[in-house]
């Protein structure tokens, strides 16, 4: 196993703002209102994990079942990048979710709030990139980072309030976007 501790903060990094935790805090407050106070924050955290591992090891054989080489999926998942990043700076929304949400708190945060979309994605486009050991040390430490948020989420949202919230996804937006722009552009010169 190969451990490069810039490697790993990279891919954290990465991770950290394409699951956004920090700017779901007002749909996990708003998930806690609607389940009387429950959260499962240990569920939603282990199902969440359980996904991100699997497709990570997985999404190369869903690719080749498809006939698509890494590199393009690289592009399309740092388009998909770019466009979270959008979002996040420019407080549009281009990816619709399901308005129809269970009374679980799991479901609609293990999927698609943590393990979504843009996090399946992004974790391709990691793999190609990056080593296995760097993205699944960077999976433990966000799985970390969104236990400590989910349990501390009214704690939080008292203390960010709605600028507070506002600048961390305005600030996570632009790195991300920069973060798009490179894998964009590093998949392009390799392929």
């Amino acid at each position: 196993m190969e451990f490069n501790l810039k490697d790993i903060a990279s891919v954290s990094l990465i991770l950290f703002s394409v699951i956004d935790i920090l700017g779901s805090i007002p749909i996990i407050i708003d998930l806690r209102q609607k389940n009387d106070g429950e959260l499962k924050a240990l569920q939603a955290t282990v199902v969440s994990g359980i996904l991100m591992v699997a497709f990570l090891f997985v999404g190369q054989e869903i690719l080749q079942l498809f006939g698509l080489d890494v590199a393009s999926f690289a592009i399309a998942g740092g388009l998909i990048m770019f466009l979270i990043g959008l979002e996040m700076v420019l407080g549009v929304d281009f990816f619709k979710s399901d308005p129809e949400v269970s009374n679980s708190t799991v479901v609609p945060l293990a999927f698609p709030l943590i393990a979504g979309a843009g996090t399946m994605t992004t974790l391709i486009s990691l793999r190609a990139e990056y080593s296995q050991a760097s993205v699944l040390i960077s999976i433990f430490i966000n799985l970390v980072v969104i236990y400590a948020v989910l349990r501390a989420s009214k704690w939080i949202d008292k203390k960010l309030g709605a600028t507070g919230k506002a600048v961390l996804r305005k600030v996570f937006g632009i790195i991300l976007l920069a973060i798009a722009i490179k894998l964009i552009k590093t998949n392009i010169i390799i392929g």
